[in-house]
């Protein structure tokens, strides 16, 4: 009996341990909570890259608003003028507008194309740059564990570190220019 009673009371101890070991280590461990989707929607480098993503595809948007508008009005001339027109003149210009609209559609394609590989290339990097701003205020400031909105259904201001990433994040932006 006695080395029975020995065996549970070591028992016993281990479960003890055991069961207070996420409490312990709960008090040690330092979480933070980041919400990645304010950060990309609020950095002045998401900003910038919008920007620049206007810059570089407007002049082709605008071209394309310029096509359209010009097909809209060779196709109302076409159901304007149908009844006054010659069958030669008018199967000209429906021809016309037929190719013209064909190519409309292949540049619009294109231009939507294009438009979606760059944005997809400036959302990476931002992805990436964000991501390591995350690590390094991390591992400065001693983080065990940084989680994100995803599947998180409350964090609090207390272990929110956004606005911090989000300082930084304007502090290179401010030491780039």
């Amino acid at each position: 009996m006695n080395r029975k009673s020995g065996l549970l009371s070591a028992l016993a101890l281990v479960v003890a341990l055991l069961v207070s070991m996420p409490a312990v280590m709960a008090n040690e461990a330092r979480v933070a909570f980041v919400n990645i989707n304010f950060i990309m929607e609020h950095s002045p480098q998401a900003e910038a890259a919008l920007e620049a993503l206007e810059r570089e595809f407007s002049p082709r948007d605008a071209e394309l608003v310029a096509e359209r508008d010009a097909l809209r009005q060779m196709q109302e001339r076409l159901e304007r003028d149908a009844d006054v027109m010659g069958s030669e003149q008018r199967a000209e210009l429906e021809r016309t507008f037929r190719n013209r609209s064909r190519e409309f559609k292949r540049a619009q394609d294109m231009f939507s194309e294009d438009l979606n590989v760059r944005r997809n290339e400036e959302l990476g990097r931002l992805q990436r740059l964000v991501q390591n701003v995350i690590l390094e205020l991390a591992q400065e400031e001693r983080y065990d564990v940084v989680v994100t909105e995803r599947n998180v259904l409350f964090a609090s201001e207390r272990i929110n570190i956004t606005e911090r990433v989000l300082e930084k994040l304007r502090e290179q932006q401010r030491s780039a220019r």
